[in-house]
């Protein structure tokens, strides 16, 4: 009896007693906690879901039909994703004015956090490219270089070798680069709107992508010089051999004319 009471007096059996409460709770905790959190993000995606479709309905259904799936005048939304979204809605395109060869950048008629709305209802219809982050957007750090490579390559043939846009058939053209935001760059590259092709990620990884947006934005910034004066729409030789034939001759007919003039009252006099 003595041995067995010295045996429940033990010091250290309260210290192993509190360390398994520590761990019973730490264990409830770490099981219930996740759950909790995702919990929480599925309504929070829900509601999101709910309020983009309200949206919708207003200013999408008329064009792309109640459920997305597309109509005369408006293509299927199944499967664009929150990327396309983001872009075309992000940029002022849709909801569109009219209908026409090409819908053209307006002002934006939405708040980011209804965009993001709109954007998750569509992404419930079908799954497609989703809306970047802002690390993947980021130029800092990119090279400039291997971009004007990539630019030059894949790009350049429509939107003019730095980004000033460019005229293609049946009224369409290419939108120039100046001023778009880095994040509507890559999505464009993502989702191909309107008459570009996309570049997902199996084709042009993002790293690539992002060499391409720092090209756009140190050829094309505001604050970017041009060594030779006038950029001329940045065609090269063409605006500028063109500029020097209009004016450049046509100031030295006007000169020619001028003296002729000046000539003949001399003489007369």
């Amino acid at each position: 009896m003595k041995k067995l009471s010295a045996r429940r007096r033990h010091p250290l059996a309260a210290l192993v007693v509190l360390l398994f409460a520590l761990a019973a709770t730490g264990g409830l905790y770490a099981a219930l906690a996740p759950a909790g959190k995702a919990q929480a993000d599925e309504t929070s995606q829900s509601l999101a879901i709910e309020e983009g479709k309200k949206l919708y309905a207003v200013g999408c259904a008329s064009c792309h039909g109640t459920g997305g799936q597309g109509t005369t005048d408006g293509p299927s939304l199944v499967g664009v994703g929150s990327a396309a979204v983001d872009f075309q809605v992000g940029t002022g395109r849709m909801p569109a004015q009219q209908p026409g060869a090409q819908v053209p950048k307006k002002k934006v008629i939405y708040t980011q956090a209804q965009i993001d709305q709109l954007a998750a209802y569509v992404s419930s219809l079908g799954a497609g490219p989703i809306t970047p982050t802002d690390s993947q957007t980021n130029p800092e750090g990119a090279d400039i270089g291997k971009g004007g490579e990539l630019f030059r390559t894949n790009c350049a043939q429509c939107h003019n070798f730095t980004g000033e846009g460019g005229a293609l058939t049946n009224g369409k053209y290419a939108p120039s680069l100046t001023d778009v935001s880095p994040k509507h760059i890559y999505e464009a590259m993502q989702t191909g709107p309107q008459n570009m092709p996309s570049f997902p990620d199996s084709t042009m990884p993002e790293k690539e992508k992002k060499d391409i947006i720092a090209y756009v934005k140190a050829v094309n910034g505001e604050e970017t010089p041009s060594p030779g004066g006038f950029g001329l729409g940045n065609l090269g030789p063409v605006s500028e051999g063109l500029f020097a034939w209009i004016f450049g001759l046509g100031a030295l007919i006007a000169v020619a004319v001028w003296v002729a003039a000046h000539t003949a009252k001399a003489k007369k006099s």
